[in-house]
């Protein structure tokens, strides 16, 4: 029976509901800006992390290399897109 009970699951929804609460606490709580904003970021980036690795199963699998590289190529592909953006809307380059 234990074969059968998704722990691995389980553990990343309680996570997750964790990383919510945090999220959530540093979003009501009287903090500065920065701080806030970097408890969100931190938060949210771990979230996505989970997400992919716990319930999108990407380590499951045999092509574990074309799975993540895969991520970190649209990753940069976001981050290059949005400092972009930056650069040529807000910061005038």
């Amino acid at each position: 029976m234990k074969e059968l009970f998704p722990l691995k699951q389980v553990m990343g929804f309680v996570f997750s509901l964790v990383l919510t609460a945090v999220a959530l606490i540093a979003y009501f709580t009287d903090m500065s800006f920065s701080l806030g904003m970097t408890i969100l970021l931190l938060t949210a980036f771990i979230q996505a992390g989970l997400q992919i690795v716990v319930f999108m199963h990407a380590g499951e699998t045999n092509d574990k290399k074309s799975i993540y590289t895969n991520i970190y190529y649209g990753v940069l592909i976001a981050l290059i897109t949005i400092f972009g953006t930056l650069l040529v809307m807000v910061w005038d380059m």
